[in-house]
Formats: C-alpha cells, structure tokens, sequence
C-alpha cells in the first residue's frame, strides 16, 4: 500500500510539474491553456519549457528569425498562435503538420516574402492573417482544395494582383482584406469562387476602374471599402447584385461622374453607408443622376454637404446637393 501510494505521489508530482512548467520571459495562464511571450529578448523559438495542453500562445515583438514543425510539434493541441511582429523570413513547408487543431495563424509584421506550397494546409485554418509584411505573390499553392478559411488578411504586402486559383480554394471565405497594396486590375469573374464573401477590403490600392462582372456572384457583400485608389469610372451595372450593401466607400478617388442607375440596387445602406467625398466632380449635365440621388437618400451619404464640385470654376466648391437645374443645365 505504502508502495502504491509513493508511486501515486511521484506521478502526481511529474504530472504537475510537467503542467505547471513555463518558458524563460513568458507567461502562462494555465487556466486557460495561454502562453503569452511579448517584447521579451526571445531569438528562438521557447519550445522548452512550453505547457503541452497549451491551445493560444502569443509570441510578439521579439527577434525570432524562423519557426519549424518541430517547434510546434511541443503543443499539439493549439489552437490559436499568433507570431505578431517578430522577425520571421521564412516558414516551413510542412509548419502547421503538428498542430491538427489549429484555427487562427496571425503571422502580422514581419518579413515575410515567399513561402512554400502547402505551408498553410497541414491544419483546419478559419482565420489566416499575413498583413505587414513583403509578400509580392499570393500562391494558390499555400493552401489545399476546398479549404475551410473564412478570414484571410493579406493587407499591407507588395501584391500587384491576385489570382483566381487562389480564390478558388477559399469557397468559405467571407472576410477578405487586401487594402494597401500595389493592385492595379482586379480580372474579370476572379471574385466568382466567393459566394459567401460579406467583407471586401481593396482601398489604398492603385486601381483605375473595376470590370463590370467583377461582384456579380459576391451577392452576399455587405461591405465594400474602395476608398484611396485611383477610379475614374465605374462601369452601370457593378453593384447590380449587391442589394444586401451596407456601407461602401468610394472616397479619395478620381471620379468626376458615375453612369445613371449605378447606385439604385443599393437597398440597403446603413445611415451616412454611402462615402462619396474627395472627388473631382465634374458639375455638368451629366452629373444630373448624382445630384437627384443625393437629393432622395441624403441620411444615406457620409457628410453630403462636402460632396463638392471640383469643375467648372464657376462651381468649384460648390455642394452637388445645393445646385439648381439652371445651374446643371438641365431643362425642366
């Protein structure tokens, strides 16, 4: 009996000191199964020392320069990491193969250019964010068929486009960020495969105009944020389908008119949804569907009063709402 219950206690003991233990410069919230290693002198990876029923570690603002498979392998069961301003240049091929329950990679600053094919398909990723770093690619061959992705964050790179045999591997995608980049031109049916998008980010991008197609399918979308590119004009039929919009911003652009009936499927703008501002409007006879738009959904437009003409001089300044029809040219 005595016998027994020394080699309970030793059992115990390892088990618990097994459990308890905690990586140099980190904290370990052991109730909740969270290490956290922020702005510590770290330059490897703390795979010693690591809790195995660890299932959130955060490690940020440290020198770490690579992670492996193997220095995931010490926490099997995790389920959230997020490497969030470090130095890592490369990753794995096969990074996320010991980790099967992994749903959240936050690889956030760092400096990041190419990576492997199937780096991001050894785990049941929801929630993918690259954002910050110097990517000038994003590869379909990151991920396998039919991934389970809903979020992918890809703002803040270096992309010129993107590819539609990326797109076609996220059919559960609903949040997509790909603001603050190099893009020029989105193709044509590219956005097809996203059916169940809700959020598209592309603002400060350098796009000069969008195919006409390009939201035909994305019929869900209840945010679209175009602000800070480079739209001159906006083909009739482009938010055709979008009749669940929200909130669009068009803001700090280049347009100067936008083709009659392009506004009219959206439905659904929250109030002040509709940002228009930081245009160059041309105030001519062609801007007659604007000023009636205006004049009928103001609660709909952000700051309406400041939607202002940039031409002819004898207008400039002047707010679309406050024009006359004598002033339009229009005839009664």
């Amino acid at each position: 009996m005595k016998s027994w219950c020394a080699l309970t206690f030793l059992w115990l003991a390892h088990f618990c000191h097994g459990a308890l233990s905690c990586p140099a410069l980190c904290t370990c919230y052991y109730r909740r199964a969270e290490v956290v290693c922020n702005e510590v002198p770290l330059t490897e990876y703390p795979s010693k020392g690591l809790p195995t029923n660890t299932t959130m570690l955060t490690i940020q603002f440290t020198n770490i320069t690579s992670i492996s498979e193997q220095h995931l392998s010490a926490t099997p069961l995790l389920q959230a990491l997020q490497l969030y301003s470090n130095h890592l240049q490369d990753l794995s091929p096969d990074l996320l193969r010991g980790i099967p329950h992994l749903h959240t990679l936050d690889l956030t600053e760092n400096k990041l250019s190419d990576l492997p094919a199937g780096v991001f398909s050894h785990a049941p990723l929801l929630n993918l964010v690259l954002k910050n770093n110097l990517i000038e690619n994003a590869d379909a061959e990151w991920l396998h068929g039919n991934s389970s992705i809903t979020w992918v964050d890809l703002s803040g790179n270096r992309l010129t486009k993107v590819t539609a045999a990326l797109f076609q591997k996220l059919p559960h995608l609903d949040n997509l960020d790909l603001s603050n980049n190099r893009l020029e031109k989105i193709s044509a049916n590219s956005l097809d495969p996203l059916t169940k998008l809700e959020r598209l980010n592309l603002q400060n991008n350098k796009l000069i105009t969008l195919d006409a197609s390009l939201l035909q399918s994305t019929r869900n979308l209840t945010y679209l944020f175009l602000s800070r590119n480079k739209l001159n004009k906006l083909p009739q039929g482009l938010f055709q389908e979008l009749a669940q919009l929200k909130h669009l911003s068009l803001d700090d652009n280049q347009l100067s008119h936008i083709p009659a009936g392009l506004l009219d499927p959206l439905h659904s703008l929250d109030e002040e949804g509709l940002d228009l501002t930081a245009n160059p409007w041309l105030c001519d006879s062609k801007v007659e569907y604007l000023w009636r738009w205006l004049q009928k959904n103001k609660k709909k437009v952000f700051l309406p009063e400041t939607i202002t003409c940039a031409s002819p001089q004898s207008l400039v300044g002047r707010s679309i709402m406050s024009l006359t029809e004598s002033e339009l040219n229009l005839q009664s």
